[in-house]
């Protein structure tokens, strides 16, 4: 696309947020240079709920952080930084829309936690991110900014090409099978997903309560993981310290062959071949493990889950105002209204089977973490669909944590992701193990664009 270079920017966030801790940049004025910045291309990239007075908004939050800070000394982690938030979570002074056409009003209900966790360090909320309708299927109108025929993945669209834009540092999103670590993949920014319940979900408007995960957007590991001591429960730093300390090896890595990892478009199994090759030339052990010989099996009882829990979400809106909803919608609330209590229960009864199952197996085979494809390919053309999740599914399913690396790309210039996958809360661990990944796989990116030092200069 001829205006990429225009497009693509990354503000790493430790890097924004050190400036506004320092003294160096000043609330005010970053909410002036983040409105610029959105007013000069959302118009094109769709990323952002449209909202009357945006920048009088943000000056306000700007002028009440300052206020509420007013020591140096007391500045937080995410002092005056701008963040994204997916359209699903309750934002004081914000309607929750839910990318769909149900009335504001019924959609109300207290600020999330995730978001009054982020206020409480400092940042202000730049504005609420497009999302498919109520998180399920149904697309937004946003577009991939690396190439606008192509999705951005969903159903956290709006905050993956926000991220991707350089629209704001920092988006917090959720994923019920692979909402938050395709779209990563596929606008070429960092995603992490915790381990289930690891970030509170009050607040948010339900897509499969069993499933259902907070996580982050970034354009770095760095950022995520500055992140996450704010929005995780009980985030243990020696655990990080340890999983890379003095001695420590290399994390052993898992490849899970079989019917799941067969489901990857041949050019991108291709690629992820070629990094597990360099994994292996910088040091790694990969060892390629069975996994999921039933993944038919998997696939179908998730899906039971999902689309009865689905259902249940919307017991009361749906009678009201299913008129409202889109096709999408209405297919995946009427699949779920047809799953007997039986076989939900059998199916929640599979979920934690197969949880034990990829446990054992992991200690079995001495994996610390695997490694997969983030998503079957690079992102789809056209904007009719938000991409194929099965890449996600089995690891949102059994609740464990995820993250998306960027890792290169594939002709037109659209990016591809390797996922690393651990343990159920070793969330920590994770995250301090996958920067030797990064490094290894060489990850291509655009180059990294703070927002400018000098409010007359403009937005990044």
């Amino acid at each position: 696309m001829a205006d990429r270079d225009e497009l693509i920017r990354r503000r790493p966030l430790v890097a924004e947020a050190a400036a506004l801790r320092s003294g160096e940049r000043d609330p005010l004025a970053h909410v002036e240079q983040t409105c610029d910045r959105i007013a000069a291309i959302d118009g094109r990239i769709h990323a952002f709920v449209a909202e009357p007075d945006r920048r009088g908004r943000l000056r306000a939050e700007a002028a009440e952080v300052r206020a509420r800070w007013p020591e140096p000394a007391e500045w937080p982690a995410l002092y005056g930084v701008p963040v994204g938030v997916k359209d699903i979570m309750h934002a004081d002074g914000l309607a929750t829309g839910a990318g769909s056409a149900v009335p504001a009003g019924e959609l109300t209900g207290e600020q999330s936690t995730v978001v009054t966790r982020l206020r409480a360090a400092g940042a202000v909320v730049a504005g609420k991110t497009v999302t498919a309708e109520f998180a399920v299927t149904a697309p937004g109108p946003t577009r991939n900014p690396h190439h606008f025929d192509h999705s951005p993945g969903g159903s956290s669209s709006g905050s993956a090409a926000a991220v991707a834009a350089g629209m704001v540092p920092l988006a917090i999103v959720t994923q019920t099978v692979g909402s938050m670590i395709r779209p990563a993949a596929y606008c070429g920014v960092v995603g992490f997903k915790p381990s289930y319940g690891r970030v509170p979900v009050t607040g948010v408007i339900a897509n499969a309560p069993s499933l259902d995960t907070l996580g982050l957007f970034a354009a770095d590991l760095a950022g995520v993981a500055h992140a996450a001591v704010v929005v995780c429960d009980c985030w243990r730093p020696e655990a990080a310290r340890e999983a890379t300390g003095a001695g420590r090896a290399l994390p052993v890595l898992g490849v899970p062959t079989g019917p799941y990892l067969d489901r990857a478009d041949a050019d991108a199994l291709a690629a992820f071949d070629a990094r597990v090759e360099r994994l292996r030339a910088a040091g790694f052990t990969v060892r390629r493990v069975p996994l999921m010989v039933d993944f038919d099996v998997v696939y179908a009882q998730q899906f039971v889950v999902n689309r009865y829990e689905v259902a249940r979400t919307h017991a009361e809106w749906f009678p009201r105002f299913g008129d409202l909803y889109r096709p999408e919608t209405v297919a995946a609330i009427r699949q779920g209204q047809a799953v007997a209590e039986a076989d939900y229960a059998a199916a929640r009864e599979h979920q934690r089977a197969f949880r034990d199952r990829v446990y054992a197996t992991l200690a079995a085979e001495g994996v610390d973490l695997w490694i997969t494809p983030a998503a079957t390919g690079t992102a789809p053309r056209g904007l009719a669909t938000t991409g194929n999740s099965v890449m996600c599914l089995p690891w949102s399913y059994a609740g464990v944590p995820a993250l998306t690396v960027p890792a290169g790309s594939l002709a037109p210039g659209l990016p591809l992701g390797v996922q690393c996958v651990a343990r159920a809360g070793a969330d920590e661990e994770l995250l301090s193990w996958a920067p030797a990944i990064e490094a290894a796989t060489v990850m291509e990116t655009a180059a990294a664009t703070p927002i400018a030092t000098d409010a007359a200069a403009g937005p990044a």
